[in-house]
């Protein structure tokens, strides 16, 4: 069985070999994930021995406006000669804060971070100092903060919305019972929760698998005020992608708090939580600070990168190129006659095998892989996806889902050696 030794050479001396588990090689496509890159541009990534790939895979969703874009990267070049960190604060906070508050007429005030996770336990503190109270519903997929792995305390609760069997260990068991979870379009489940506990503040995503349902949105919103209860969306992921700000502003469905992150900075670490002020302002004696949120870049990234999604409107070039790319995925699965799944938004299109899908999802990535594509079953598109380029990417996955339909199990699992991924992430981020 082949070995990735870089990887291999990770894990003796990084704790889990990564910072990020849906980067790891277990998650992908075991020991043939070249796991590394030296460089980036656009959609192409060069790993560590200066192979190139054509990537449609795109991580996790930062780089909407493509790798080493050089209009963000001259900006933030010019923001590192006048100094990242000093005593006092960068004022390019301010001119972000400004912009984003504009953007979304229902909030007042604006904190910053720079990661989702911190995000996330930013809007549970205020919550819970807003209310007095400390138990959250929550509906998707939100990071790794105790807070939210308390869910996994009672029994695997979030099973449905991460990866089967999360451990909770180092948990605090006190934790246990401050966090229930309740499905996408299950109303009756929410207000079930909310009958039968002192909820906080209710937190979800926007989307999970496919476009809203509009009307369970509006009925979570309604549940929400008439229990006094806030509602927090999560769209680390999905803001930007569809809509310029987030899912929320498209269908006029406001929360009360909400989460900015990924593709807020195209790469450059920041996120954002924006609230509205009767709520946020509660919170302003409880202890939250971090030195390195108040570093410069993050916001100068930010700024120039709203910037330029305003100017090629680029939730509107993802989310028409993910439509034709779902509906060309759906053609060839038909005239292969194979039996899989089309599911996400038309911005972040994924599909499944409907048997065997580790297997199969395995030795498609695997052969995309030897053509040099970074390819899975779920996309995050970019606006440097242009045409040609996704021809020559819709080209190989036919070529690629032909030569699995003709492989048996048993010979994708000779290939691979038993290098098969471990079921991934249930969510879109």
């Amino acid at each position: 069985m082949k070995k990735n030794k870089f990887w291999e050479r990770a894990k003796k001396s990084i704790l889990g070999g990564n910072m990020l588990i849906s980067k790891r090689p277990e998650f992908i496509l075991p020991n043939f994930w070249p796991s590394y890159y030296s460089r980036s541009k656009k959609i192409n990534v060069w790993d560590v021995n200066d192979r190139k790939y054509n990537d449609f895979f795109f991580g996790v969703g930062t780089n909407i406006l493509g790798y080493a874009n050089t209009d963000i990267d001259n900006t933030v070049n010019k923001a590192i000669k006048s100094g990242n960190m000093t005593s006092l604060n960068s004022f390019d906070e301010v001119l972000l804060a400004e912009k984003l508050i504009e953007m979304h007429p229902w909030a007042d005030k604006v904190k910053f971070a720079r990661s989702g996770g911190e995000a996330n336990a930013i809007t549970i503190r205020i919550a819970r100092a807003a209310t007095s109270k400390s138990t959250i519903a929550i509906c998707g997929y939100h990071g790794w903060h105790d807070w939210y792995l308390a869910a996994n305390l009672k029994r695997n609760s979030l099973d449905e919305h991460i990866i089967n069997g999360l451990d909770p260990k180092g948990v605090p068991k006190e934790l246990k019972n401050t966090v229930k979870t309740f499905y996408y379009n299950d109303i009756e489940g929410l207000k079930k929760i909310i009958a039968n506990n002192k909820i906080a503040a209710v937190k979800m995503e926007v989307s999970r698998t496919g476009e809203p349902n509009i009307n369970f949105l509006k009925e979570v919103r309604e549940v929400c005020t008439k229990n006094n209860i806030i509602l927090i969306f999560d769209e680390c992921t999905s803001g930007f992608r569809e809509h310029y700000g987030g899912l929320h502003l498209k269908y006029n469905i406001n929360p009360d708090m909400t989460m900015l992150g990924k593709a807020l900075g195209n790469g450059y670490p920041i996120t954002a939580i924006l609230g509205k002020e009767s709520i946020m302002m509660k919170s302003i004696d409880s202890f939250i600070s971090s030195t390195f949120w108040t570093e410069k870049l993050g916001p100068v990234a930010a700024i120039k990168t709203l910037e330029l999604m305003e100017k090629y409107k680029t939730w509107e070039y993802i989310s028409f190129k993910g439509k034709h790319i779902k509906k060309q995925w759906s053609q060839i699965f038909s005239s292969l006659d194979l039996d899989m799944t089309i599911s996400g938004l038309n911005a972040i299109p994924s599909f499944s095998f409907n048997e065997n899908n580790n297997v199969k999802l395995s030795y498609l990535i695997y052969l995309m892989l030897n053509k040099g594509y970074l390819s899975s079953n779920i996309l995050f598109l970019s606006f440097y996806h242009k045409n040609k380029d996704i021809s020559n990417y819709l080209d190989c996955f036919y070529d690629s889902l032909n030569e699995l339909k003709n492989t048996s199990i048993k010979k994708m699992n000779k290939i691979l050696s038993k290098s098969i991924r471990v079921s991934s992430f249930e969510r879109l981020n």
